[in-house]
């Protein structure tokens, strides 16, 4: 199986890397949204955090495996900014878009199945609209691809 070569990335080592990648924004985007809205703010506001948890949380994600390799913390978080960054942006972009654009969502609370079922739909599609990003990344050694040296135990080159 071709999990990573140059020129060419599987369908499936890109959905796995979406994936690692949707649940760190998920975990931001469901906390930032829940605070946000147990607090009443707008919609600007809850955004805001959704987002700033969904990177704190993406890049956690990515640096807790290579942290446990025995790379240092500057390291591992320039590896994460690396390979999480414009899968993130994209992922933020489109879910973040589909709840904006879903009458009544942000504003449902969350008691309501609106709230959920379109936070779901949201990043649902963030998913399946960011693994072909995901999959011309890692083809190019970027992205998710740029961890997979550490993970492999190779150790980084610091200057």
């Amino acid at each position: 199986m071709n999990h990573s070569t140059h020129g060419s990335a599987s369908w499936r080592t890109a959905a796995q890397a979406t994936l690692h990648c949707l649940t760190g924004c998920a975990i931001g985007e469901v906390l930032g949204m829940v605070i946000g809205t147990a607090l009443g703010w707008t919609a600007g506001p809850t955004v805001a955090l959704a987002i700033g948890l969904a990177f704190v949380f993406g890049y956690a994600l990515t640096m807790r495996p290579l942290l446990r390799s025995g790379i240092g913390v500057r390291d591992a978080l320039k590896v994460a900014l690396a390979a999480d960054t414009v899968s993130i942006v994209v992922m933020e972009i489109i879910d973040n878009a589909i709840m904006l654009v879903v009458p009544g969502a942000m504003e449902a609370g969350l008691a309501n199945p609106l709230f959920w079922g379109s936070l779901a739909f949201a990043l649902a599609v963030a998913f399946v609209l960011t693994v072909p990003v995901n999959r011309w990344l890692i083809a190019r050694g970027k992205g998710h691809a740029v961890t997979h040296r550490y993970h492999a135990g190779h150790q980084p080159h610091t200057h």
